[in-house]
């Protein structure tokens, strides 16, 4: 550690300074001096090479043994402290800058009611700081920072891992805002069933769902996207709750119900964190699994392959007598590879979402 430290215009030096000074004066060795001030040889050594900061303990017996206050030699220690910290702090806002390259403050602008400042890049990183109540913006580039990443990290980039750790701190602050009771898992799963019943009802879903959720202890959080976070959606504990978070940005049906019955199929399992854009592994199989199978029984699926009529009317039919929203279906022949993702005919099938979040 050195002597002293120069930023701004401003220098302030460590106490060793002084202290080595005295000790050289003194015409006594390290040994001797440490005896008379009541301390070992070894922390006089420390703090003689900057390698120590000054306890209190010390500074009283300086004070005592050369005649100064014991206020002086603490505040030389603050006021190096201080400037340390406002060098690291300049630095730390260096960092920030470098991450919040990979932010859009409009997002938050227009979602959240952040002020318009254009062009004043500080103040940005200030207001989304604040916002997402933490100390820098750099703490989101950490993979580990809100919850773990299941699987295929290898190719999420720096981006991704920002942009997904933002998504999950926001619906956690949304979270640690809502009353819930202690999480039920029997109440979970009738929850999930209810949900089933629901897929037709496309105006009136959201709050249904969130409601019964909510009294099973679940915490449901849909979000606007981020552009670019390749985010599906997220599980994490908190407390005795669980929040679940999905975003607007697969707006069709079938892929928001299957999105949805994916994180469900997560906590069911007991396995949270964050959901990407083709991931594999086992847990994501599972989901995957538990969503199809949910979604669309797979004994009735198996029967309406068997019959192999896939047009429109053959397709509402079968939506109807297993009580699903048609584009459901749709999707998961597409996905299948027995429809066309680009077939016209089956566009009346299709339904977007206009999914308003509260700020």
């Amino acid at each position: 550690m050195s002597d002293y430290i120069e930023y701004n215009d401003k220098i302030a030096f460590h106490p060793e300074y002084y202290i080595k000074e005295i000790v050289e004066n003194s015409g006594l060795t390290q040994e001797v001096f440490a005896k008379r001030l009541d301390t070992t040889p070894k922390n006089l050594s420390l703090l003689i090479r900057g390698e120590q900061s000054l306890s209190i303990d010390i500074a009283m017996k300086l004070s005592r043994m050369i005649g100064t206050s014991a206020n002086y030699w603490l505040n030389l220690q603050n006021a190096y402290n201080a400037l340390i910290a406002e060098c690291k702090s300049e630095e730390e806002l260096v960092r920030e800058r470098k991450t919040f390259e990979y932010f859009d403050y409009k997002y938050f602008r227009d979602n959240y009611g952040l002020p318009d400042l254009p062009r004043k890049k500080n103040e940005q990183i200030k207001r989304v700081r604040q916002f997402l109540n933490v100390a820098t913006l750099s703490v989101f580039a950490k993979r580990d920072m809100a919850v773990s990443f299941r699987n295929s990290t290898k190719e999420i980039s720096e981006g991704n891992i920002i942009k997904a750790n933002v998504m999950v701190q926001i619906a956690t602050n949304k979270a640690l805002k809502t009353e819930a009771p202690k999480f039920n898992k029997k109440k979970f799963e009738d929850a999930v069933k209810y949900a089933l019943t629901l897929t037709k009802n496309h105006e009136e879903f959201y709050p249904l769902i969130r409601n019964a959720f909510l009294e099973a202890g679940v915490i449901f959080i849909i979000l606007p996207n981020m552009s670019g976070s390749k985010t599906n959606g997220a599980t994490k504990k908190i407390g005795d709750n669980i929040m679940r978070m999905v975003n607007d940005r697969r707006l069709n049906a079938d892929s928001f119900w299957f999105t949805l019955f994916h994180e469900i199929g997560h906590i069911v399992n007991g396995d949270y964190g964050i959901s990407f854009e083709k991931e594999s592994g086992g847990q994501e199989e599972a989901a995957d699994k538990f969503a199809e199978d949910s979604l669309i029984p797979l004994e009735r699926y198996q029967d309406f392959l068997a019959e192999k009529k896939f047009d429109l009317q053959s397709i509402k039919t079968f939506a109807n007598q297993i009580e699903r929203d048609s584009g459901i279906i749709l999707g998961r022949l597409q996905k299948d590879g027995i429809i066309s993702f680009d077939d016209w005919r089956m566009k009346s099938l299709r339904h977007k979402y206009r999914v308003k979040t509260a700020l």
